[in-house]
């Protein structure tokens, strides 16, 4: 740490699995446990969607970190960041250089720890999935979800369209975080890049760039 200009304090993480577990007692599968809102208790809030869904319910987390010396205390970031970041952040902070054939998808996010103004989004895209495998890829402030329906436990599970509708769900997550307004039909260049981005980095089989 001393070559890297970092103090020894210790660095501490809060965080959790991903998305919440269901509010009304059940999910699709069957009973899950005590019915979470007896508790007054509402985990995803104004999100929509639950743990497994495709919907940001099922994959926004907690994430908060302490490293006096080095982390501010108080500071917010906006980046996208995923639990896999944490491997090539701690790399970074080690001094150690990630081998081209690990970690494909892990990105460096100390600067956002840091607080750092860097200007632009730490990573290129994100990729992630709902329990029974439908993607979806985001970019800056749009989302992507190759599908319709939460492919997880919510209802309705998967929706096969009709003629003329979407055959998926694009959502501006800056203006609408609860993604109720599907526009897939309003912005095809939008899907048509999205589209494009997921396939390239699921050919290339790394979201990384190697270096």
């Amino acid at each position: 740490l001393e070559r890297n200009g970092l103090e020894k304090n210790t660095l501490v993480i809060f965080t959790s699995d991903n998305g919440s577990p269901a509010r009304n007692g059940r999910n699709a599968a069957g009973p899950v446990g005590s019915e979470v809102r007896d508790y007054g208790h509402h985990p995803s809030a104004y999100l929509r969607g639950l743990k497994g869904d495709a919907w940001d319910g099922g994959h926004r987390i907690p994430f908060l970190a302490r490293w006096p010396g080095v982390i501010p205390a108080g500071r917010v970031s906006a980046q996208t960041i995923c639990q896999v970041d944490l491997f090539a952040t701690l790399a970074g902070i080690l001094g150690f250089s990630l081998p081209r054939d690990a970690a494909e998808d892990s990105f460096d996010i100390l600067p956002a720890l840091q607080g750092r103004e860097i200007g632009r989004p730490l990573r290129g895209a994100v990729i992630h999935h709902s329990f029974d495998g439908m993607f979806c890829i985001r970019k800056g402030r749009w989302k992507l979800i190759l599908g319709r329906g939460s492919g997880g436990f919510s209802r309705p599970r998967r929706v096969r369209p009709r003629p003329g509708e979407p055959g998926g769900q694009l959502y501006d997550m800056k203006a609408d975080l609860g993604e109720r307004r599907n526009l897939w039909r309003e912005k095809p260049e939008v899907v048509e890049e999205l589209t494009g981005l997921l396939e390239e980095i699921r050919r290339e089989g790394r979201s990384r760039p190697m270096d």
